[in-house]
């Protein structure tokens, strides 16, 4: 007798302590070779991340059923974002964080959240006082000067602000699922880079964020938006400074500055495999500069239907309170996305139903340990 794909309870476990699991096995090897031959195969003018022989990655795979049973319903993706990363070395460009990529340690991995206004940074070292390069900054995103606003956009097509009165600096999800197809076992091949069991960090902080003013994200407490410290003096800031620093230790890898770098762990996967991370976990894509071919994880973003049940997510977006290019969406009376969402941020189990009884057992076993 067939039974339904889900986690084990040890799974459940491990989910819980390290924010991700990967899947052995999750996706069968003819979905795999559909979407291989797509992406070998093009058609002039479509874009590749919208076809069904990626969506079916999840929407057709053992990836629906398991995060059904853990997370709970969501839209089907209609689209993905397809993470082909090439083979190259390091090279002179400074990175986001303000940094050149060849100093980046681990590979150029430069871990952040997700739902971050990201606006191409100065590929030269800029002067003038912060807020002269915050203004510069914010002014060159594709909207150009039109001020401190929620209406900036970045290059990544998310807003500066969600909402209106720019208290949350952020977009917001459930889960990460990205599916692996081609061999990712060693290390330095464009795989992605987790921060191991950060995930409790970026749920406390967001929680003392909100206690303070009721502001998360970047520009609220204890989060500045860029570095001005950066080689480049304007390089964002994809992590705040007490989350960073929890991830330090004697064997963290450092730039020519010294400044250190948490040292995240680089998930290894097969064809076939796929990865469920929970929203707050910090992540980068890193350089593909020991691979033979190109890195080709397909990425998608997936919402618990529960936060807000009359909102399709589409499985790409990574700021699903506004529109894809940041447009402003209609809600009911009484439903205020933006408090829903600040909600979401700081208690990350919340949208995990099927997670309850782990959840409160792992917790009450920290609280014995802690007595």
């Amino acid at each position: 007798m067939s039974t339904t794909p889900a986690l084990t309870r040890d799974q459940k476990r491990d989910l819980y302590r390290d924010g991700y699991i990967v899947l052995k096995g999750a996706v069968a090897p003819e979905l795999v070779d559909a979407a291989l031959e797509r992406l070998r195969n093009p058609v002039e003018g479509e874009y590749v991340g919208g076809t069904r022989e990626m969506t079916d990655l999840v929407n057709a795979s053992s990836v629906t059923p398991i995060l059904h049973e853990a997370m709970g319903y969501f839209d089907p993706p209609i689209v993905c974002q397809v993470g082909v990363i090439p083979v190259r070395k390091r090279s002179d460009r400074y990175n986001n964080l303000g940094y050149p990529e060849k100093d980046q340690p681990y590979y150029g991995a430069e871990s952040h959240m997700d739902g971050l206004c990201t606006i191409g940074v100065p590929q030269e070292v800029v002067h003038g006082t912060p807020d002269e390069i915050y203004k510069r900054y914010i002014s060159s995103g594709p909207k150009g000067d039109i001020g401190r606003s929620p209406e900036v956009m970045g290059h990544n097509s998310v807003p500066l602000f969600e909402d209106p009165e720019m208290t949350l600096g952020m977009g917001s999800f459930t889960t990460f699922a990205f599916v692996c197809l081609n061999d990712q076992t060693r290390e330095g091949c464009g795989q992605t880079a987790l921060l191991r069991g950060a995930h409790h960090a970026t749920e406390r902080f967001f929680q003392w964020q909100r206690a303070q003013n009721g502001c998360i994200g970047p520009e609220g407490p204890g989060w500045p938006r860029l570095n001005y410290d950066a080689p480049n003096h304007c390089g964002h800031v994809y992590l705040p400074e007490a989350v960073r620093e929890q991830f330090l230790d004697e064997t963290s890898e450092s730039t020519p500055d010294g400044q250190l770098w948490p040292r995240p762990t680089q998930v290894l996967m097969e064809p076939g495999d796929a990865c469920l991370t929970l929203f707050h976990i910090p992540h980068s894509g890193t350089r593909n500069e020991n691979g033979t071919e190109s890195r080709k994880n397909i990425i998608f973003r997936i919402r618990n239907k529960k936060r807000q049940p009359n909102v399709m997510v589409n499985g790409v977006s990574d700021h699903p309170d506004r529109g894809q290019r940041g447009e402003w969406l209609e809600f009911e009376e009484g439903n205020n996305p933006w408090e829903r969402s600040k909600d979401a941020l700081c208690d990350m189990w919340d949208e995990w139903q099927g997670m309850t009884e782990v959840v409160a057992e792992e917790r009450a076993k920290e609280a014995a340990a802690r007595a």
